[in-house]
């Protein structure tokens, strides 16, 4: 099990690990952006403009970057970014974090920052770790400073910048259509239920997720498949990308088999991957040991 120590230990102690915007404290305000995956994924059509309409089910999960920044002593450059945690690749004025910034510091008289960002979710995981990043700093900046922006303003304003950023705004249970940026609350709960994450070192490009997917109708529309128990799920919640992904990577096949056969009620990769996820109905403390060799996170849902 690969497990990241923070940099940020105010924010690691925090007791209230099921809120986003944590605390301001001696002036710096610390966030906790989670992650989320997808239940089912169901290419539906593609559209004229290049992209497809699909549907899908967003769930929040409580695996968190830790996220903090404060004003700077600096004004002589609009921010710094610092990094730890999972390497983040490119430069800082490519991170989604950086880019809500400079969006709201061209419309609001927001100050220099001094950012900090230490990254536990896996990159390239299919758990939306920067779409949550940017929309958590979104709602940070819009608290600290009193911007005054709605969650619907938010969710607006995030979705240009990628498909499902827009969710992590409220962070509830949603239905999304569209290319993900369409979301209809639902009531869907797996409190109680135990979550185990599974990231292989597997990268799977979108052109890879998509190349053996023919758009279709599902079989089973998956508003009603997920109003189904658990249980039922296995044979009727699919995610398309699975039958483009699985036959190149088959050490992604192997897990979801192995979460089964370790009695997972429904699993699935999230997204287009390569992270496989598993819902039990108990405990799994096993499963670091299972899956030694990748990234593994074990918690059940408490709300």
């Amino acid at each position: 099990m690969i497990a990241h120590k923070s940099l940020f230990q105010n924010c690691q102690s925090h007791p209230n690990l099921n809120t986003n915007l944590n605390m301001q404290t001696d002036k710096r305000t610390l966030l906790l952006p989670p992650c989320k995956i997808n239940i089912g994924l169901n290419v539906v059509a593609r559209r004229a403009d290049g992209y497809h309409d699909l549907e899908t089910v967003f769930y929040p999960v409580p695996l968190r970057d830790n996220l903090e920044f404060k004003i700077s002593d600096d004004v002589t450059a609009p921010y710094t970014l610092a990094t730890g945690g999972v390497p983040v690749a490119g430069d800082a004025s490519d991170n989604l974090v950086v880019k809500v910034y400079m969006s709201l510091k061209k419309e609001f008289d927001l100050p220099p920052l001094d950012i900090y960002l230490y990254k536990h979710i896996p990159m390239g995981a299919g758990l939306g770790g920067g779409s949550s990043d940017a929309a958590i700093m979104m709602t940070g900046l819009n608290e600290t400073f009193e911007l005054g922006m709605s969650e619907a303003e938010m969710e607006q304003r995030m979705a240009s910048f990628g498909a499902d950023c827009a969710f992590f705004v409220k962070c509830r249970p949603a239905y999304a259509t569209g290319i993900g940026d369409r979301l209809q609350p639902i009531s869907l709960s797996l409190k109680g239920k135990h979550i185990v994450l599974v990231k292989p070192d597997v990268f799977v490009s979108t052109k890879e997720a998509y190349a053996q997917v023919v758009p279709k109708p599902a079989d089973y529309p998956l508003i009603d498949a997920i109003a189904q128990p658990v249980t039922e799920w296995r044979r009727l919640v699919v995610n398309d990308f699975e039958a483009s992904v699985f036959p190149n990577h088959p050490e992604l096949t192997a897990i979801k088999q192995t979460l089964y056969d370790m009695g997972a009620q429904y699993a699935a990769m999230s997204g287009s991957g390569s992270t496989i996820f598993g819902l039990f109905d108990r405990p799994v403390p096993e499963a670091a040991e299972v899956f030694d060799k990748h990234f593994v996170f074990v918690k059940q849902f408490v709300k």
